[in-house]
């Protein structure tokens, strides 16, 4: 039998605070969180994998690392209200609602959403919502957003996305570049512009639904 306890204190101690993940906030949302509920009966016993782990229909929870040092950069703060793009079974969300005031896990797939909405109740989150609908669409009738996590590598940022963050929103995503290799980007909005800047290299699998639209050259 998994010692789930001890698995999760070995991720933590050995895949995120050896990775500049120094946020004790996170640090404690990670470290109390049992990421095994959130997953598969068939994949709780590698549920602390420090990889992708695949729960079924083509999607994966991030790697530990890359998802911890995503929300250190984006620093979530208790105040902001967090959408959670690609929420898959929901462990991505009841993180984030440790840290923020509000947070929306969005997925496109009805089976998921039916699971991460049944596993944070179980757990007792009450700041979560979860909804179903199109990934790159994002949820503009529970918007503006201060913070936006997307949880898989995506070709290009949606422009529905971008449009729902507020005045200084912050969002964060791994874009693919024209090497195939997926960047970590944190995109702000100040003044009405969107910039953005690399914060690091991951090659998480890609999130369905944000595939390019096929264009045509004459």
């Amino acid at each position: 039998m998994t010692d789930f306890a001890a698995a999760r204190f070995f991720m933590v101690e050995g895949q995120i605070r050896p990775n500049k993940v120094t946020d004790h906030r996170l640090v404690d949302a990670l470290s109390e969180t049992p990421r095994e509920v959130f997953v598969p009966a068939s994949a709780r016993g590698v549920a602390y994998v420090d990889d992708d782990l695949p729960i079924g229909n083509g999607r994966y929870l991030l790697e530990p690392m890359v998802f911890a040092r995503m929300l250190q950069y984006i620093g979530v703060q208790d105040t902001d209200r967090v959408l959670d793009v690609g929420c898959a079974g929901g462990y991505s969300t009841a993180i984030l609602a440790k840290l923020a005031a509000s947070v929306i896990g969005l997925d496109s797939d009805a089976a998921l959403t039916a699971d991460a909405a049944a596993a944070l109740s179980a757990q007792g989150v009450t700041n979560a919502t979860i909804v179903t609908g199109p990934l790159a669409a994002g949820h503009a009738d529970g918007g503006p957003f201060d913070v936006i996590v997307i949880e898989g590598t995506i070709p290009e940022l949606p422009a529905a996305l971008a449009d729902q963050l507020t005045e200084d929103g912050r969002l964060v995503a791994i874009v693919q570049d024209a090497r195939g290799v997926g960047e970590v980007r944190l995109f702000q909005r100040v003044g009405g512009v969107l910039s953005n800047r690399i914060l690091f290299e991951a090659q998480p699998h890609a999130l369905p639904g944000f595939e390019k639209k096929a264009s045509f050259v004459f």
